[in-house]
């Protein structure tokens, strides 16, 4: 009685002080107390849901904690402003913040046992301002606890709201901050989530169903509870005939109206995006850059209440092209498990352009074909730990030999096997002796120089030209190029990195992210640019925009990243690229890992460089890539040429549609001559049988006798149905693979090539895109060395 009586006489001297002179002090100090309270209250935008768009605008996805998209008074259905008056606040143009009558009204109800509610719509909207500011589970307790003291505050605050914020401005804040039920908060995410339109395009019966909500939005939901629903708008209806704002027909007819709502869910999140891994990428982006929050948690939050737009750099035509090369080549549910992902990076800037891979975004790793692993980028950004990048790296030792003054001339006698000994590592231990081998068993040596090296992908070219360079500084230029484990680490701080030889190979587990921008290094003349995925951010609470640009610093002379670049274009001129142009300027290396548990495809144009990566997830080396059928293909051998390769080439070729041709730059004069070295002449056998043996040279034959050739000599054989250009005239042999003299087990296959003429040599027409779908029957290599 105490209580009830002392917030009668709090109310009556707060809120009509000329009235209550006859009440005496106790009265007036209550009032003075009472207005001597905190009245500041901030009143931010609420919450509202962030947006990710692409490079043009498209919507990737949208997240948020509570489904809100703000709106002005003067977007909102006049009938709907009607409605939530006579329902909540009739009198609420006439009193100051408080509804005095319907107060003490709710106080005599509470004194005689029966709760009542008496908020005007300021003080409901100083209840709401008060609960989303809650930082924390004391403070929305706080908010939200049943006592005095609230309702005192709120009182208070209601006053002082009324005294800086037009009745217009209040209204407004409410109907963007209240909670309508089923998910749906602000006025304007009810009419889109309820009835599929905008808050301005409501009608009678749509604003009262709509304003009957707020009371209990539980308890009156229409996806549960239909009946209540309707006699809760029939209530509303009828209160709007009471105030004046309808007539008793007009009420009558909404009321016949069926309660028929079109309920739709909002997608919230990566899950339901058409580009989930990349929705995710740039999710981690904001979470766990410190320039967005002092930590992730305010970060995480700031990201699904502030409103942002998020502008990122996802090109449309380039994702879509990405997405659909890795989803026809490896199918997301193959039986075989094997995924393909790619990444497409725009070099001198950094922006990723494309990130697919062949998965439905889910967090079932049992189920074939999901999971929530982005597998184009590292551990920190969602990715796995990466794999292996097998001969890509060989990139890597040519930037690093000719960084260091090596001209395309340095050359080494290339034979099948090649035992490399005192190598160094960067913690200064030797490295023990090192052997490794070629493809096939070739019966004589070859002497390669970095223009016919990189051509044939020599694995004991390469082993040599690192240790002449230095293993250290071959990964230290690595490094320089963004390069690092996918697991966080760098090469020279990571101990089995220290001890692997065999990182000219590509032995070392990466990210495509990581590949595609080293490659994206020599494409734009050294300058190295950090992957971003985000170019501006535009926060609709605090009204800024920030714009990110890119981070670029020189790491190569120009002339040694056109050299490489020179290098690795001419592995389309006859190298293991031949049949991946696309029709412009191209450059890029394949890559096999050891027993094929991985296969790459890098490579650039000027205006985009990519790295594609196929391969298991469960564990390359325990799942090769060896006798599968991926999709409705059997290989019995996958190379960097065989998907990954083609992928890369249907996907550059989609991005590109459009873009103008320009050219990569030629080779630097400094590094001397790209001549092929010369050959040593070879040594006369003793006995001239043993010269015989392994697949017999062909060239220039007849299909016919090419065939009878080779089965004699114990092999089987594949006539690829691609034409490639050739000197050799149309029709007869252009090519073997594999090449002639290659020593192969008996009955293993050998693929024939026939020319198209009017051409140079090892050049595949381009318009036939399966050309590496045959592979032999049987794999003699012990080692890939593409």
């Amino acid at each position: 009685m105490v209580g009830v009586s002392a917030i009668a006489g709090l109310l009556v001297a707060a809120l009509a002080l000329p009235a209550v002179g006859g009440l005496g002090i106790t009265a007036r100090n209550v009032a003075s107390g009472f207005l001597d309270m905190p009245s500041n209250l901030e009143t931010p935008p609420p919450p509202q849901r962030s947006t990710i768009y692409d490079s043009e605008g498209g919507v990737i996805a949208e997240i948020f904690d509570q489904n809100r998209e703000l709106v002005s008074i003067d977007d909102i259905s006049p009938v709907m402003v009607d409605a939530i008056l006579a329902i909540e606040d009739s009198s609420f143009y006439e009193h100051g913040g408080i509804d005095i009558t319907g107060t003490m009204r709710a106080a005599l109800r509470t004194l005689s046992g029966n709760t009542e509610g008496a908020s005007s719509i300021t003080q409901q909207y100083v209840k709401n301002v008060q609960i989303e500011a809650a930082t924390s589970q004391e403070e929305l307790e706080y908010a939200r606890e049943e006592t005095i003291s609230r309702k005192i505050r709120e009182l208070r605050y209601a006053i002082a709201l009324e005294q800086r914020m037009t009745k217009d401005e209040i209204l407004e804040g409410y109907l963007n901050i209240a909670y309508f039920s089923d998910g749906a908060y602000g006025i304007e995410s009810a009419a889109q989530h309820f009835f599929g339109i905008h808050a301005s395009e409501l009608e009678l019966h749509q604003a009262a169903t709509i304003a009957g909500l707020v009371r209990y939005p539980y308890l009156y939901n229409p996806r549960f509870f239909p009946e209540q629903t309707e006699e809760r708008r029939n209530v509303v209806l009828d209160r709007m005939v009471a105030t004046g704002a309808i007539t008793e027909a007009e009420a009558e007819e909404a009321k016949g109206i069926p309660l028929e709502v079109d309920l739709s869910t909002e997608p919230n999140g990566c899950v339901p995006s058409d580009q989930p891994f990349f929705c995710d990428y740039v999710v981690q982006e904001i979470e766990k850059d410190e320039r967005f929050g002092p930590n992730e948690t305010e970060r995480a939050r700031w990201l699904r209440t502030a409103g942002l737009e998020i502008h990122t750099t996802l090109d449309p035509q380039t994702q879509q092209a990405a997405q659909d090369a890795v989803d026809k080549w490896v199918p997301r549910t193959n039986e075989s498990r094997k995924v393909a992902a790619e990444l497409v990076i725009e070099p001198g800037t950094g922006h990723i352009l494309g990130m697919a891979q062949s998965r439905n975004y889910g967090p079932d790793e049992s189920k074939l074909g999901e999971t929530s692993i982005n597998f184009t980028t590292d551990a920190d950004r969602g990715g796995s730990i990466g794999f292996q990048a097998g001969s890509t790296f060989k990139a890597i030792t040519l930037a690093a030999a000719l960084d260091e003054g090596l001209p395309y001339s340095t050359a080494f006698n290339s034979p099948t096997s090649v035992s490399v000994s005192g190598q160094r590592s960067c913690n200064g231990g030797t490295l023990a002796t090192w052997t490794p081998s070629n493809a096939g068993d070739t019966k004589s040596s070859t002497v390669h120089n970095m223009v016919s090296g990189t051509k044939a992908s020599s694995n004991t070219y390469f082993a040599q030209l690192q240790a002449r360079v230095g293993i250290c500084d071959v990964m230290e230029m690595a490094e320089r190029l963004g390069l690092k484990r996918a697991d966080g680490t760098l090469f020279t701080e990571n101990e089995n990195s220290l001890a692997n030889s065999s990182f000219t190979l590509g032995s070392e587990e990466v990210s495509p992210l990581r590949v595609a921008n080293a490659y994206a290094t020599f494409a734009s003349g050294g300058m190295y640019c950090e992957p971003q995925a985000i170019s501006t951010i535009v926060d609709n609470q605090s009204n800024t925009t920030i714009e990110i640009e890119p981070e670029c610093e020189r790491v190569l002379d120009e002339e040694v990243a056109d050299g490489v670049s020179y290098l690795l274009s001419q592995t389309f001129n006859g190298g293991t690229a031949s049949a991946l142009g696309i029709g412009r300027p191209t450059a890029g290396k394949t890559g096999t890992t050891d027993g094929s548990a991985a296969a790459w495809f890098a490579g650039f144009t000027p205006q985009m460089s990519s790295a594609v990566f196929v391969g298991d997830p469960r564990g390359p080396q325990q799942y090769p890539l060896r006798n599968v059928t991926i999709g409705d293909r059997y290989f019995g051998v996958v190379y960097g040429a065989t998907i990954p390769g083609p992928i890369w080439q249907e996907t550059m070729r989609g991005a590109h549609e459009g873009l103008e041709v320009e050219q990569l730059a030629s080779a630097p004069s400094q590094f001397g001559s790209t001549s092929p070295p010369r050959q040593p002449e070879p040594e006369a056998s003793a006995d001239p049988a043993a010269d015989a043996g392994g697949v017999p040279n062909v060239v220039g034959q007849s299909e016919s006798d090419a065939v009878a050739a080779l089965r004699a000599a114990g092999y089987e054989v594949n006539v690829s149905g691609t034409r490639i250009r050739s000197a050799q005239p149309e029709g007869t042999v252009a090519a073997v693979n594999p090449d002639a003299g290659t020593r192969l087990p008996e009955g293993a296959t050998v693929n024939v090539f026939l020319s198209s003429g009017g051409g140079t040599a090892g050049a595949p027409e381009e318009d036939d895109e399966h050309w590496f779908q045959v592979q032999p029957a049987t794999t003699p290599m012990a080692r890939a060395d593409d």
